[in-house]
């Protein structure tokens, strides 16, 4: 057997394998014989089948397992030989595998890079600098104020507005193509919202109930189809219903429907306690990943594309699980699987890269996890509930994996914090950061 190993880029290799004439003969043979011995032809008995009919009508079944034990046989032999560690499945590309001729074949293998951390102390990283904003605080009253507003049906003779909420049918199609025809009854939904394709809820306004109406649009360049992308679409609509929000009272009965508040100022003086946490740790994590982004930029480096697939695998089921729990979906975003991936992608290589170079600076600074951090992780997943935590405890006690998982990510947070702690950090307003 004879092997060749190429290297195509930094995580990628080509391994050709050559299999001599001789031994394709004598597994031909073999793999010819074991197929006999089970075949099932009409008028032979099992195993009683001339050799030469065999021959003629398996020669596919014999190809492919021949093929399969040579894949088995010699590649992980040859990937062991020349220590080769393959990040996923290899890519196979194959001769025709013919008796009397030596078998050809050549598989592509991703490897992980080699990581050479050349620098990551020192980075001149900048703080967004946190700020008061009164209006954040009416606007979350406002959201609330919103959510517990009620619906209430409009007269007959009502027209639609913006901010209305209608209850309607709808067929949709767009001439030719069949696949993009969906339809909906008692569909609520709330106009100027924006959550329907452009243009649809637009037309919406005047409506009566009762009225049916026909609703052209051009589908947007965006659109998941890209076939379809700039086509024309057709909604048959007919308006049931007209509903509109009535909003409570913004008094001190309001607030106390939310706890143990006796007054809207102190709901107003809780609920800026919890934007400036949420606010501080959007900045945070901002900074976080602004540092990561620097360590990148300061130490390129090549991945496997099967790596950047699982990463982007796993931000897609993320997104999908979301959207579901708001009863949404991909493709009221205007958006399809493929069209996810081919937007997140770059977003999906630098997660991966981050990755593997805090994995790095993990190793080359002996970053390790102690049980004081883990019992310190437990007490902030179980969020203070005393029951939480034991059970969190013996989960985690009980499975290695999880455990395993865990520790990586606490080394990934001590990882980011020694990137932050051996920085320049500078606070500057939200403005400047932006611009940079």
């Amino acid at each position: 057997m004879q092997v060749t190993v190429e290297t195509i880029n930094p995580v990628t290799k080509k391994v050709s394998i050559e299999i001599p004439a001789e031994r394709v003969d004598a597994e031909i043979e073999k793999a010819y014989t074991g197929i006999q011995k089970k075949a099932k032809l009409q008028g032979f008995r099992p195993g009683k089948a001339p050799m030469q009919l065999i021959r003629r009508t398996y020669s596919d079944a014999m190809r492919d397992e021949v093929m399969r034990r040579f894949y088995e046989q010699t590649l992980f032999k040859a990937l062991d030989e020349h220590k080769i560690e393959p990040v996923d499945s290899p890519t196979i590309e194959s001769d025709i595998l013919e008796q009397g001729s030596s078998f050809k074949y050549s598989a592509l293998v991703e490897i992980m890079p080699e990581i050479l951390l050349n620098e990551y102390t020192g980075f001149e990283v900048s703080k967004e600098k946190y700020v008061l904003n009164l209006d954040n605080i009416e606007g979350e009253i406002k959201r609330m104020q919103e959510n517990m507003a009620q619906l209430v049906p409009l007269a007959e003779d009502a027209v639609v507005e913006n901010g209305h909420t209608v209850s309607l049918d709808y067929t949709f199609s767009v001439e030719g193509f069949p696949g993009e025809d969906s339809n909906a009854e008692d569909a609520e939904l709330e106009v100027g919202a924006n959550r329907m394709l452009p243009g649809f809820e637009e037309q919406l306004v005047g409506m009566k109930r009762g009225d049916r109406k026909e609703i052209s649009i051009t589908l947007p360049e965006e659109y998941r189809n890209k076939d379809a992308a700039g086509k024309p679409g057709l909604f048959q609509v007919t308006l049931k219903e007209i509903k509109r929000k009535e909003l409570p009272e913004l008094d001190d009965e309001f607030a106390q429907q939310f706890g143990d508040y006796e007054t809207m100022d102190q709901l107003r003086a809780q609920m800026g306690e919890y934007l400036e946490k949420q606010e501080n740790e959007r900045i945070e994590n901002e900074l976080k990943e602004r540092v990561i982004q620097t360590l990148i930029s300061k130490n390129p480096l090549d991945v496997p594309q099967s790596m950047v697939k699982r990463q982007l695998d796993h931000m897609l089921e993320n997104l999908q699980n979301r959207l579901k729990s708001q009863r949404m979906s991909l493709d009221m975003m205007g958006l399809d699987e493929e069209g996810f991936r081919q937007r997140f992608r770059d977003s999906a290589e630098d997660k991966v890269k981050g990755g593997l170079l805090l994995m790095a600076l993990v190793e080359k600074e002996n970053i390790t996890v102690s049980d004081d951090d883990l019992t310190e992780r437990f007490e902030q997943i179980s969020g203070g509930n005393p029951d939480m935590l034991v059970r969190i405890k013996e989960y985690y006690a009980s499975n290695k994996g999880a455990r395993n998982s865990l520790i990586s990510e606490i080394k990934e947070d001590k990882a980011i914090r020694f990137l932050l702690d051996n920085a320049v950090v500078s606070e500057v307003e939200a403005a400047a950061i932006k611009t940079r």
